[in-house]
């Protein structure tokens, strides 16, 4: 993943790039901060995040890992109205997935350990706040894949969505949002304490467990969206292709339509037990 390198150097006078993507020193915002980050875990897992076309900075942010039998996805879009929304959705999407993967580990329940980690990334994000008028905000999603199954959890509006290689897509999450598409839920301290929605799914053939933000679903809005885009990809190019390039399929046909917001997807490939991949 191509965002794990020490700090850049600042393009107008050299001296240390902060987290949120300006100078320690001259304050000044970094152009390519971020702008296009990639990341893979074996062959199984894979995520693109980009700034888009029309956005300064890449405010959305994503970690893949594993733990055990588990593979784990988090994936948080930055609200934009909020101050140093970037640094809300890295410290979400670090401390959840450093939760989930602890709990994994020491046996918790799967649904348990979503709701906790959600939490803690919750109160991580309301601890960077100024003042309730002055708080970092993210929407939160987060994807878990074992022998069993497919559980994940969410707040706002970034979404879960399975796809299988045959049969019915199905949209895993349902956005907490109400008039105009406004948010009704997301972390932050001007949020409270808002308790994520956890949903289990139990595939009953091969495919892929989609995280991703609102950049993309804007452009590919229902649950059948996403693997048409990568149906049509893979009929122009090897049919060995890895995860990570359907993700970065993803993402082009995002830009393609228009780029106005960060994109970021993040995929799993997730087989029943006794099918083998």
């Amino acid at each position: 993943m191509n965002d794990l390198a020490g700090p850049p150097d600042c393009v107008a006078c050299g001296g240390t790039v902060a987290p949120d993507g300006f100078c320690w020193d001259c304050g000044e915002l970094q152009p390519s901060f971020r702008s296009h980050l990639e990341t893979t875990l074996g062959t199984g897992a894979a995520g693109v995040s980009d700034r888009g076309k029309r956005r300064g900075l890449n405010a959305d942010a994503m970690v893949l890992t594993g733990s055990g039998d588990w593979t784990i996805g988090v994936v948080c879009d930055g609200v934009s109205m909020s101050p140093r929304a970037e640094r809300a959705a890295q410290v979400a999407t670090t401390v959840g997935a450093a939760h989930l993967a602890k709990g994994l580990r020491e046996g918790t329940l799967p649904e348990t350990v979503l709701a906790d980690a959600a939490a803690h990334a919750g109160r991580a994000v309301s601890a960077l706040a100024a003042s309730v008028h002055a708080a970092p905000a993210c929407t939160y999603v987060a994807g878990i894949v074992g022998p069993e199954g497919i559980w994940c959890a969410w707040i706002g509006d970034s979404r879960a969505y399975w796809l299988p290689d045959e049969g019915t897509c199905v949209a895993l999450t349902e956005d907490d949002s109400g008039r105009h598409d406004a948010l009704t839920a997301w972390l932050g301290a001007d949020a409270g304490e808002p308790a994520a929605q956890v949903r289990s799914y139990r595939p009953r053939g091969p495919g892929r467990l989609l995280l991703c933000t609102d950049g993309l679903t804007r452009h590919l809005p229902d649950a059948d969206a996403p693997r048409a885009v990568l149906a049509r990809h893979r009929r122009s190019t090897p049919a060995y292709l890895s995860l990570l390039e359907d993700a970065r399929a993803l993402i082009g046909y995002a830009m393609d339509a228009g780029g106005q917001d960060n994109i970021t997807a993040l995929l799993i490939h997730t087989v029943p037990p006794g099918r083998g991949y």
